[in-house]
């Protein structure tokens, strides 16, 4: 049995693990991300990978990496949330552990792993999203990983969707991200406990009176609980969802949605009034085939997943 290393680089976190050909992970291991240091990340991953490979036989390893990556999956040209600005990661990963290593953006892993082994299985048309921190993108046409001519296709999340609108990090403004993520879901919360205090009452009390206190698992509580205005707040994040997802559909018009990340793990909250608005604004809505619209099945470890099987076929 063919064993690879998958390991998911986010900007709080490194999560790696063992992953055998049916994408099932058998061991795993994380570590905080030092992510003002290039050098400090690519030493986390191969302590990460030398503590899996003590207990296993393993022939590569793959990298998902949350920033934009060349057409040769071997340079992270630009990360919003680290210090990689062109920073030869394959490379100097592979002098650390000596075996092989492969890059892929983080998103682009998670999207292969639903593909090859969740939520998307059986779907040669697939566009993958996860709602998280912010947005990320995967596309799988025809049965292949859509990457662009440079490597960086799919960052969905900076899709320009409100021309001088809220700030992001990439260092543009109005991005899809800021209104449809983790990020948007507590500035919705935090305003309406700000300027309308009553409505937003139970959330203030979930935040200790403080709006700045509220955080998304008090949004999700809320919600939960059927308070109007924390329902509000997944009403407004979840039909930007929907309207972007009838975007995509109308440039790509996939077999498949599968919508992954922290806050797509709410389910209903989030997926409802996506569904509903997609429903709405898909051009041509009573004229064609609509998109299935999917929650993601590996979790937290589709990523790891996805770039443990993208090494192990090369």
């Amino acid at each position: 049995m063919s064993l690879a290393i998958g390991v998911d680089v986010g900007g709080t976190k490194v999560a790696a693990g063992v992953v055998d050909e049916q994408g099932v992970v058998i061991a795993k291991s994380r570590r905080p991300t030092p992510s003002a240091s290039p050098s400090d990340v690519e030493q986390t991953i191969a302590d990460l990978v030398a503590d899996l490979r003590a207990g296993h036989d393993v022939t590569a390893v793959g990298i998902g990496a949350a920033g934009f990556i060349d057409a040769e999956r071997s340079t992270v040209l630009f990360a919003p949330n680290l210090a990689w600005r062109d920073e030869p990661l394959r490379d100097e990963v592979a002098k650390l552990i000596g075996l092989p290593v492969f890059v892929e953006n983080d998103a682009n892993a998670a999207a292969w792993g639903e593909y090859r082994f969740g939520a998307g299985r059986g779907f040669d048309h697939l566009v993958c999203v996860t709602v998280g921190t912010g947005i990320g993108g995967g596309i799988v046409l025809d049965g292949r990983l859509y990457r662009g001519r440079f490597g960086i296709g799919a960052e969905f999340g900076h899709m320009q969707v409100v021309p001088n609108g809220r700030r992001c990090g990439c260092g543009q403004r109005g991005c899809w991200e800021q209104y449809c993520s983790g990020r948007a879901l507590l500035h919705e919360a935090r305003e309406i406990a700000d300027v309308q205090k009553e409505w937003g009452k139970r959330l203030l009390e979930l935040g200790d009176g403080r709006p700045e206190g509220i955080e998304a698992l008090e949004v999700t509580t809320a919600a939960q609980e059927g308070d109007p205005a924390a329902l509000a707040c997944f009403e407004a994040v979840g039909s930007s969802l929907g309207q972007g997802l009838a975007d995509l559909a109308s440039t790509l018009d996939p077999a498949v949605f599968v919508i992954g990340g922290g806050v797509a793990d709410t389910g209903e909250l989030l997926l409802a009034p996506a569904r509903r608005i997609y429903a709405e604004r898909l051009t041509g809505t009573t004229h064609r085939p609509h998109a299935e619209i999917r929650l993601a099945a590996l979790g937290n470890e589709a990523g790891m997943v996805g770039a443990a099987d993208l090494a192990r076929l090369g």
